[in-house]
């Protein structure tokens, strides 16, 4: 044997062979930790986890709830356990916590799209900037922002009208419209940026669209896991291109406020100059610019990079996820007429005659119209799914989760879950009356989550989907193509139908 193969040799015997009774000895520990709990897939990798689609993926995990009746269980992707829960019960301890907020994997690979932001940071940092941010979802400051919401609603039935013009008997697909006025709404709210999305064709939505698809694909593929070797695969390029377009997009729109704060604080306009502007009419604040005031006054305040982290953050969270719920609940009412019609009788019984658009006072006497996007949102929750990795010990029953395992919260399976809800498949929003309300578990419905690290955007998002859905059930009642049971959706981060929803509108009489 020549040297270089004795050398070869010894570090064979001095690194690999320890690294490998290493790996085989945390793996044994690991699972001697977890026996206790129902196990799924198979060692090394899940390989029917890889090859299955988004809606084939969902549906055994609907499987697994209705196996598993104790609320939990594990599947390996790789040699990590992965530990699935859906029962109120074990979200007791988790989703209240201080400690365990950390996010899981998937969140470690949006990171080069959306930073460090709310969705993605944790530890003191999170802390830090939703005390920052949190100020800026402030009821009265909602209020500002329906405005907007209304007048993109206009434009969207004005689109819708154009649409129908072309062929009055042919059903619309409704999602590209939703996505479009969404978009639209959170540009200008958050960036005070009108990008006239509803008119002018934009590739945000579809960049988002595929950025988010690449995310979930590398999730379930553990060669993709290491970044070096990710950022040299197509995939890897391909998600990087997208996200270096999203950025340019925010950067630029943070550029032109930046400069347009500074003309204005070094404006010599008089007291009354500003009083006489302000006379009739409310000043509309962005997002962005209520978070360049919060961060001025800050003691630490937040860097450029993460400051478009927020942003990006907000575009991405406040945009996909109501388009997508907004399209759901038109979706079960153009299944459900009798309920499609008690809608039309309150939107009578509050609005009359008026044409004009709906005042925030009007949307808060829409009550049954609150139970409906509640069950809508019950059975199509727009983020079905979050993850929580473990940085302590958890007690959950009669089972300890230790330090390092990633969890997986699916709020569309517990919304489902035979054990929580009866009849869990039926379109009920009666479900909601206070009196059918009054028992039920705390976390037998969260659509934005709860704990400290609830959706802190949820207000925002049920106020934009009941301006949407007013303006347009103001104008026409609604069909659906397809009944519920033909429609395949899938988990990509946000809940997302597997194909198009075609839907009739038919003008009120």
């Amino acid at each position: 044997m020549d040297l270089i193969s004795l050398i070869l040799c010894a570090l064979f015997v001095v690194l690999i062979i320890p690294a490998i009774i290493s790996t085989v000895y945390h793996q044994y520990v690991l699972r001697r930790k977890l026996k206790n709990i129902p196990q799924c897939g198979g060692f090394p990798i899940g390989v029917e986890l890889i090859n299955l689609t988004e809606y084939e993926r969902l549906q055994l995990y609907r499987q697994r709830m209705l196996h598993f009746k104790e609320g939990i269980f594990v599947d390996w992707i790789g040699m990590k356990p992965f530990i699935h829960l859906y029962k109120p019960e074990l979200l007791e301890t988790i989703l209240p916590s201080t400690v365990n907020i950390k996010k899981g994997e998937v969140y470690k690979f949006l990171q080069p799209w959306l930073g460090k932001g709310l969705v993605t940071s944790t530890g003191k940092q999170w802390f830090h900037d939703r005390k920052l941010i949190e100020p800026t979802f402030h009821f009265s400051i909602l209020n500002q922002f329906a405005i907007v919401m209304s007048e993109k609603a206009e434009i969207l039935t004005k689109c819708l009208e154009r649409e129908m013009a072309k062929n009055p008997e042919k059903a619309i697909n409704i999602l590209p419209f939703l996505n479009n006025v969404a978009l639209d709404i959170i540009c200008e709210t958050a960036m005070g940026v009108d990008i006239h999305a509803q008119e002018i064709e934009t590739k945000y939505t579809t960049t988002i669209h595929r950025a988010t698809k690449l995310v979930i694909e590398r999730l379930y593929r553990p060669w993709q896991w290491p970044e070096w070797l990710y950022d040299l695969l197509p995939s890897g390029k391909e998600y990087k291109l997208g996200v270096n377009r999203l950025h340019k997009f925010t950067r630029e729109v943070i550029s032109k406020k930046r400069i347009a704060r500074q003309s204005r604080n070094g404006s010599t306009k008089s007291k009354n100059e500003d009083d006489e502007l302000d006379i009739g009419k409310q000043k509309r604040i962005a997002f962005l610019d209520l978070l360049l005031d919060q961060n001025e006054k800050d003691e630490a305040p937040l860097t450029d990079d993460e400051l478009i982290a927020q942003v990006n953050t907000f575009m991405f969270a406040g945009h996909d996820t109501i388009a997508i719920a907004i399209t759901c609940t038109l979706f079960l009412l153009g299944n459900n007429f009798d309920h499609q019609e008690k809608v039309h009788e309150e939107l009578e019984e509050v609005f009359k005659d008026s044409e004009t658009p709906a005042s925030v006072k009007e949307l808060s006497q829409l009550k049954y119209l609150d139970r409906i996007i509640k069950e809508a949102l019950r059975l199509y929750p727009s983020a079905p799914i979050i993850s929580r990795k473990l940085v302590k010990d958890v007690k959950l029953g009669d089972y300890t989760l230790p330090i390092g395992v990633t969890l997986y919260i699916h709020f569309s399976l517990i919304h489902t879950n035979p054990q929580v809800w009866s009849d869990p498949k039926k379109f009920d929003p009666d479900r909601f009356l206070p009196e059918n309300s009054k028992h039920r578990h705390p976390y037998a419905y969260i659509p934005f989550s709860a704990g400290p690290r609830n959706c802190i955007g949820q207000r925002f998002a049920l106020l934009e989907e009941k301006t949407i859905l007013t303006a347009i059930l103001r104008k026409w009642r609604v069909k659906s193509v397809k009944t519920t049971d033909a429609i395949q959706y899938g988990a990509i981060i946000v809940l997302q139908p597997c194909e198009d929803i075609f839907i009739y509108l038919t003008p009120k009489k």
